[in-house]
């Protein structure tokens, strides 16, 4: 452990990017032995542990209160996954596994399944990203016979699993108690998606559901909503790039508010979102626990950002709020005055592409210097081309106050560049009252030498580690 520059840890064997060759893990194969209270085992990001891991897990009979084991991204083979599911006989404590970012795992995951033993004690199981099958989509639904303890299923970006997705929900039954359910990128389809609709039901305790990035469910959720409204427990809702329909967004609506515990909801990259007759935006109201809304890239029309506005007066403890890429924000910022003033407990605040004006910034600063957005540590403010020079001199004039700023961008859009003006230096003035600030995006802005000269001796001049990204 020294050797690689790691504190001995008896219970934790943290190796995570270590740049371990196949000696080192015959090496630490053979300190197993001195190892019997070893609790969890993490080789992640470690290419050369893939065609290894026999050696290791020959000599795990010797850590047999392992919990935890972590190889994503190490390259594993068909025989590291074979020797793998023979060691599920020896360490039968084990309660999290991380395969992730193993793409050769893909059509030989029933060399590791068949050997999961019943009443397993797994509660995490992540396999993002191995290129798996229809066919170990069925082998995932068996071992939900046997791992009644789960919590945390993630089978996220594996776009070939959507086509098994419905044999995979009629097993979820099997595990009552799992609690997050991620199914990124998983190729879902309508068809699929009214399969896991009816698994619902049987998940009461679930608290995550990410369903992102399926553009084939789209249309499909008229049909597959029945169960949804049922998640009572359900804090995080991640539909974004779902392409959702106009008739989706009707159903949407009825049911989204009913979920009395959420807390995070994404729905962004979805244009129907914003065209949508159906008032879900300002039914957001409902939703009283919400401290997350992602509408980035909705298509927002002023009548339904209108509506988010007024929402939003009725969510107290609001800490992110994203409407990137929503050009009717641009102008209408006054809109959301009365939401920001309320909104103590916001954290970040994203408006990125926005088409934002001297006005809005002008808003934002009058904010600001009336002691709100105190808490305040992420603005996004790029690709917002159309704000004057005196805009951000006004800006940059009132940032000093937002004391807990962390991070803020400023860039200009990929196909522009502008001379970085009169305001330049009444932003350096400001980041001296900034203690917090460590990223400031300013990309695509033209500095003169002398200004690139003050820049770079910022951090000198100030004792700072600003990340300054021109």
């Amino acid at each position: 452990m020294q050797k690689l520059g790691k504190k001995p840890n008896s219970k934790n064997l943290d190796l995570n990017n270590c740049a371990l060759s196949a000696a080192d893990v015959t090496e630490l194969a053979s300190l197993l032995p001195f190892l019997p209270k070893l609790q969890e085992i993490s080789l992640s990001w470690n290419g050369c542990v893939g065609g290894t891991l026999k050696a290791l897990t020959v000599h795990l009979h010797h850590v047999n209160l392992l919990k935890v084991l972590r190889l994503n991204n190490c390259r594993l083979t068909a025989e590291d996954v074979t020797s793998l599911g023979e060691a599920f006989e020896i360490v039968t404590q084990l309660e999290e596994l991380d395969l992730s970012w193993n793409s050769n795992i893909g059509g030989k995951l029933s060399l590791l399944t068949k050997k999961l033993q019943k009443g397993c004690k797994i509660r995490l199981l992540k396999i993002t990203d191995c290129n798996l099958t229809a066919k170990d989509g069925e082998s995932l639904a068996e071992i939900l016979n046997v791992i009644p303890n789960l919590e945390v299923l993630d089978l996220s970006i594996n776009k070939h699993i959507g086509c098994s997705m419905k044999v995979i929900a009629q097993d979820l039954k099997n595990v009552p108690g799992l609690k997050e359910l991620n199914l990124h990128m998983c190729g879902l389809t309508q068809d699929s998606l009214q399969g896991l609709d009816t698994a619902l039901q049987h998940l009461a305790e679930l608290r995550k559901l990410d369903i992102s990035c399926n553009k084939e469910i789209g249309g499909g959720f008229k049909d597959s909503t029945a169960h949804l409204a049922s998640l009572k427990k359900l804090e995080v809702l991640d539909l974004h790039q779902c392409c959702v329909t106009e008739e989706d967004m009707t159903i949407l609506s009825q049911v989204i508010p009913l979920l009395s515990s959420l807390q995070e909801l994404n729905l962004s990259s979805n244009k129907n979102v914003g065209v949508s007759s159906d008032p879900l935006l300002g039914r957001l109201r409902f939703l009283p626990k919400l401290k997350s809304v992602a509408i980035s890239n909705c298509g927002l029309s002023k009548e339904s950002f209108s509506s988010l506005a007024e929402a939003a007066l009725h969510l107290p403890e609001l800490e992110i709020l994203d409407l990137s890429w929503n050009k009717c924000v641009g102008g209408n910022l006054k809109l959301l005055l009365g939401a920001l003033k309320l909104a103590t407990e916001i954290q970040v605040l994203r408006l990125s592409s926005c088409n934002l004006v001297a006005e809005d910034l002008a808003l934002l600063t009058l904010l600001t210097q009336d002691g709100h957005l105190a808490r305040l540590r992420k603005l996004d403010l790029s690709y917002n081309n159309n704000i004057s020079d005196e805009g951000w001199v006004v800006f940059c004039q009132g940032l000093a106050v937002v004391k807990e700023l962390s991070e803020l961008d400023v860039s200009l859009r990929p196909s522009s560049c502008r001379d970085c003006g009169m305001w330049f230096s009444e932003l350096l003035a400001a980041l001296t009252k900034l203690p917090a600030l460590a990223e400031l995006g300013m990309q695509r802005w033209v500095l003169s030498e002398s200004q690139r000269k003050r820049l770079e001796s910022f951090n000198q001049d100030h004792k700072r580690k600003i990340r300054f990204d021109c």
